[in-house]
């Protein structure tokens, strides 16, 4: 069952309820964690990268104009405790997450490109003091709160596609050249040929 605080009421992030206008974590039953622990893990194993964030202090509103963000770049949020996050992660290449899943954190995971949720968590801390990045999982190695700016900086799914094409259409324009100057010198060289006898 719920154990609800004076004045509060569930809000959509997971398990938080609101508290005097702050998020906080309530408990849950056993067959709710089980549910938990299987959507988290659904989702990591699909993701490209991860975020922990200290979020204390945060209101309700904030809190709100952040899943709006996260959904809007195609960001998971989830408010989760640590206990069902790792046995969430356990078996996906977040597991490397584990020993850095300490106090109260929200678990942003990027499922468009390795740099979607890295860009929610720079550009909402950008304007939000209290939520502080913790920790950076990217392809199974964990980074530091320092790399966020260059995970922020990675091309998106688009961005990426783009600069394959361009590449992959490089050697075909050389090619397409190079195809046609083929004919051109052929032509020029039979023509000196010609010029060369006649002069003779």
């Amino acid at each position: 069952m719920h154990r609800m605080r004076r004045g509060g009421f569930v809000c959509g992030v997971s398990t938080p309820v609101i508290c005097n206008q702050e998020v906080a974590i309530v408990a849950l039953t056993f067959a709710q964690k089980e549910i938990v622990v299987a959507e988290v893990a659904e989702v990591a194993k699909s993701a490209y990268s991860a975020i922990g964030a200290d979020y204390r202090g945060l209101t309700v509103a904030e809190m709100t104009d952040l899943r709006v963000q996260a959904r809007q770049a195609g960001v998971y949020v989830r408010v989760v405790k640590n206990t069902l996050a790792k046995r969430a992660l356990a078996d996906t290449e977040f597991a490397c997450l584990a020993d850095e899943l300490t106090g109260p954190l929200l678990l942003a995971f990027g499922r468009e490109d390795p740099g979607s949720a890295a860009r929610v968590a720079e550009s909402f801390a950008k304007t939000h003091g209290k939520f502080q990045v913790r920790v950076i999982a990217l392809s199974g190695q964990l980074l530091p709160p320092s790399e966020l700016g260059k995970v922020a900086k990675m091309p998106t799914y688009d961005e990426a596609v783009s600069m394959l094409m361009s590449v992959m259409k490089a050697p075909i324009q050389k090619l397409t050249t190079t195809l046609n100057e083929v004919p051109s010198k052929l032509v020029r060289t039979v023509a000196a040929v010609r010029d060369a006898k006649e002069a003779a």
